[in-house]
């Protein structure tokens, strides 16, 4: 049926048109009004468009060429329709009139530099804005009021000075080098600054602080003119660069990680059990990093793979600065034992005495015992095969002239490698292995020195001796025990007496005191994650089946020596004629003769299999369960920063020795604790002051301001501010 159209009708297909009278828009259906509306009610409009296709009485081309607009217009109403319904469809695009758009948070940042006297062209590069987007906002806004940010404080006294007094200063950095100012005026809500760096134009948090009075664990502040001096923040900075745009940037992790580590926060888990707000006020923020955010950031550093080359960074610098103490370094391995589930590489976990899924560090550490090198072997190495590589990381630290004697135990024990090792220009010193004859006792004498203020007294033997038929020639020092006991040490040095080189060798407990210390204090040995990577398929380790031959061979041997000993005891037991000659002997003890041929084929036929078996296989051609070893890069990060902390307890122990009679005996203890103290923080003009509790007792006190005095000398700055800190201690009574 067909039907005849006016002339202010629009026909939207067979059944259906549009039609328009006056104001009126009526859509009808086969003759049936189904719509209509007013010609500027959009939304009806809208609603009758997206009706005609959603009930199938026409399609889409259909309903936007009788409605004179786009496919893509009629989709926008059916999509706003779903999501909003009908008063999404009276919505118009666009900002309404008369409406003014708000600046982004930059723009403020813009103004107020801008009033400091900085030039457009520097607060577009500050900013990664360009300058015509910088001189256009600045043109539309008020004119600011001069700000004075010169300093990051205003000049009151630490007690008076109320939060709002706080200004933003242009001297704070985000990364320790680019001056960076803050937006907020309030240390304790950093708003302003967190949506800058949400918007990608922060890098980092400047330190902002306000007064206080005991404020917890504030005295782990001691800590940081030791830190700044071993370079940690520059290394960081000039190896990993940036992990912004963050509000907890890279020199704000970095330095929550030490500061963390410092007040035995052993795991990022730790965090759980401090307040953020009394954490983030040791650091000049609001709030601490927590958990989820200190694993992100660790993860962020440790995909770049660069933990190597931070760690060499490190240890550069400590040598520039403790070059005196490497005469003598320390090599010993720390074994971490894996307790999961996964299939890992095993080694010999001394302390439990078994062999355990583990992995194994090296450390490299001075005379003093202070760390300054940590390597991980690959599938736990031992000591022979892991030390020409160490040699190559010492030569690269120490310079290719100097020469450095190289301290280890009987695990590095391989006169072949001793050739490798004086060759290189090194000297050795180590414990003998193996078998040699003990010396007379007449032949030790009593040596008494005294080395660094310590009498040292020993009974000493010093003779030269040959390995390797006369091709190894090095120098023997035996200690005499009071037990009688001798200990045989092995050196290349002629030019030092017998008495010191024992002494160096003897005070390899120190490296054993740092492994317990560390397990105790600092939880070396935790994991930081779970995560599990396959080996390398084409690295080569030791056979299996090899090892396993070989435990085989090592059983036959054990049973052949049990069945020669009891043909011994028959022989020897044996009357006189009554075996008058060896063949009734043997007649006579047949199945003991037996047992031993038997052994002996055996034996040789293991040996044999044995030598046919490669000594070491490629990972992938081990059957069973793939074989794991732990991602080591975070692992790795925080073994360095737990390094630098212990490092710096040092350092200030250095410090407290002049003030302290028993530092050798308790100094630690005692930094651990004024690190631990609560403190009161001050600020005047360009300085931080920190005031830690009073002690326990009145001298541990005294010590402690002593140490303050030569802290307060070295005019360090707070990292990412110009605030020179200053340090003392409340001499009032406990």
């Amino acid at each position: 049926m067909q039907y005849s159209l006016a002339a202010d009708t629009v026909a939207i297909n067979a059944r259906c048109a549009l039609r328009q009278e006056g104001d009126l828009r009526i859509v009808s259906v086969v003759g049936l009004p189904m719509h209509h509306w007013q010609s500027d009610d959009r939304m009806a409009e809208a609603y009758a468009m997206i009706s005609l296709v959603r009930y199938g009485y026409a399609d889409q081309n259909e309903v936007a060429r009788a409605f004179g607009c786009s496919r893509k217009t009629l989709w926008r109403h059916q999509h706003s329709y779903e999501m909003g319904g009908l008063s999404a469809l009276g919505k118009s695009s666009g900002r309404p009139k008369g409406d003014q758009v708000e600046p982004d948070p930059w723009v403020r940042t813009a103004g107020l530099l801008k009033s400091s006297g900085e030039s457009i062209r520097n607060i577009a590069q500050r900013l990664k804005v360009s300058k015509s987007a910088v001189g256009r906002w600045l043109s539309r806004q008020k004119k600011p009021k001069p700000v004075e940010i010169s300093g990051l404080f205003p000049d009151v006294e630490p007690d008076a000075a109320p939060a709002s007094a706080t200004v933003p200063s242009a001297n704070l950095t985000t990364n320790g080098n680019v001056p960076m100012a803050s937006m907020d005026t309030d240390p304790a809500n950093r708003i302003l600054d967190r949506i800058l760096a949400r918007m990608g134009k922060l890098d980092d948090a400047p330190p902002l602080f306000h007064p206080g009075r005991n404020i917890p664990r504030a005295g782990v502040l001691l800590a940081l003119p030791a830190l700044a001096q071993s370079g940690i923040f520059t290394a960081a900075q000039e190896v990993y660069g940036s992990i912004g745009p963050a509000f907890y940037g890279l020199r704000t992790t970095v330095l929550a990680l030490l500061l963390l580590a410092l007040l035995r926060v052993k795991r990022p888990e730790g965090l759980k059990e401090h307040r953020p707000a009394d954490l983030g006020r040791l650091l000049g923020l609001d709030r601490a990093p927590e958990v989820k955010t200190l694993r992100r950031k660790l993860s962020r550093l440790a995909a770049l793979g660069k933990g190597e080359e931070f760690g060499r960074k490190l240890s550069k610098m400590r040598v520039a600065k403790r070059g005196a103490m490497l005469g003598f370094l320390y090599i010993d391995g720390h074994v971490r034992v894996y307790h999961g589930k996964k299939r890992m590489p095993k080694t010999y976990a001394t302390r439990m005495r078994l062999a355990l899924p583990a992995t194994t560090d090296y450390w490299i550490s001075d005379k003093e015992g202070d760390p300054v090198l940590v390597v991980t072997a690959e599938f736990n190495e031992a000591l022979t095969a892991m030390l020409p590589k160490l040699l190559e990381e010492i030569r690269a630290l120490v310079g290719k002239d100097r020469r450095v004697t190289i301290v280890f135990d009987r695990g590095g024990w391989s006169p072949k490698l001793f050739i490798k090792i004086i060759e290189a220009g090194f000297d050795i010193l180590t414990y003998r292995k193996g078998k040699w004859r003990d010396i007379p006792l007449s032949q030790f004498t009593l040596s008494t020195e005294r080395i660094e203020g310590r009498k040292v007294s020993y009974q000493l033997n010093d003779r030269n001796i040959r390995l390797l038929k006369g091709r190894v020639r090095l120098r023997q020092i035996t200690k005499l025990s009071a037990n009688g006991h001798q200990t045989p040490i092995v050196t290349s040095r002629r030019d030092l007496s017998a008495l010191v080189l024992a002494h160096r060798m003897f005070e390899r407990w120190r490296q054993e005191n740092f492994f317990k210390y560390m397990r105790e204090e600092y939880a070396i040995d935790a994991l930081v994650d779970y995560t599990a990577e396959p080996e390398n398929p084409e690295r080569l380790i030791p056979n299996p089946e090899r090892r396993n031959l070989d435990k085989q061979l090592s059983q036959a041997r054990a049973k052949m020596k049990s069945a020669q000993m009891l043909y011994g005891e028959a022989l020897v037991g044996d009357k006189k004629g009554k075996h008058p000659t060896v063949r009734g002997f043997k007649i006579a003890h047949k199945e003991a003769g037996k047992a031993i041929a038997e052994a002996l084929r055996k034996i040789e036929a293991l040996r044999e299999r044995r030598n046919r078996v490669p000594k070491r296989i490629p990972v992938k051609e081990l059957t069973g369960q793939t074989l794991m070893r732990l991602a080591r890069e975070r692992k790795h990060l925080t073994s360095l920063i737990k390094m630098v902390a212990y490092q710096t307890e040092s350092d200030l122990l250095a410090l407290l020795r002049p003030h302290y009679a028993r530092a050798d005996d308790e100094g630690r203890t005692l930094i651990a604790t004024a690190l631990q103290s609560p403190a009161d923080l001050g600020l005047g003009p360009g300085e931080l002051r920190i005031t830690l509790a009073a002690l326990s007792s009145e001298h541990r006190g005294k010590a402690i301001a002593a140490m303050c005095e030569t802290l307060n000398e070295m005019q360090t700055c707070f990292p990412g501010t110009n605030l020179r800190m200053k340090f003392g201690v409340d001499q009032s009574v406990p």
